[in-house]
């Protein structure tokens, strides 16, 4: 399942809504909660502003848990992400992943969060303490470690 939303979400209870259903009698179901941080040490972030490109977005997001689903039988993965103006420290995003062993429902959750980062048609603005804006530009280290997920069978 996949939900793109502007209000904040309740990961104690999504896990307990899995838990009664895709996840019910997995061996394992791994978490992810990604949170607004700072942009370095020297410049605190006020804000960061995410926009999506609606239904896009939502079926790459799709894609990457079927990808997961197939590649370690992971049951139904959960992804939840906020869009519009974020706070630091608040929630961005969820990932979930049940399957039947630990190493599956981890490499599983990994792959969503890494790839998400950077097939996902999000745009991110950062705004810092001192009211500088600007767009966020993808990391050669997120494009190099999704990449590095084509070359893995396991």
């Amino acid at each position: 399942m996949v939900i793109v939303q502007e209000a904040d979400f309740d990961g104690s209870a999504l896990i307990a809504g899995l838990r009664n259903g895709a996840a019910r009698g997995a061996g394992a179901l791994v978490t992810f909660t990604g949170y607004v941080r700072d942009y370095d040490n020297d410049a605190p972030t006020r804000s960061l502003f995410l926009e999506h490109y609606p239904g896009m977005c939502e079926r790459e997001i799709r894609r990457l848990c079927d990808t997961a689903t197939h590649r370690w039988a992971a049951r139904e993965p959960l992804v939840v992400h906020r869009v519009g103006e974020l706070r630091r420290d608040e929630q961005i995003v969820f990932v979930a992943v049940a399957a039947a062993h630990r190493g599956s429902a981890f490499r599983a959750c990994e792959y969503i969060i890494d790839a998400l980062k950077t097939r996902a048609p999000f745009w991110k603005r950062e705004t810092l303490a001192d009211g500088t804006r600007f767009w966020v530009e993808q990391r050669h280290a997120d494009a190099a470690k999704t990449k590095s997920w084509e070359n893995t069978d396991t």
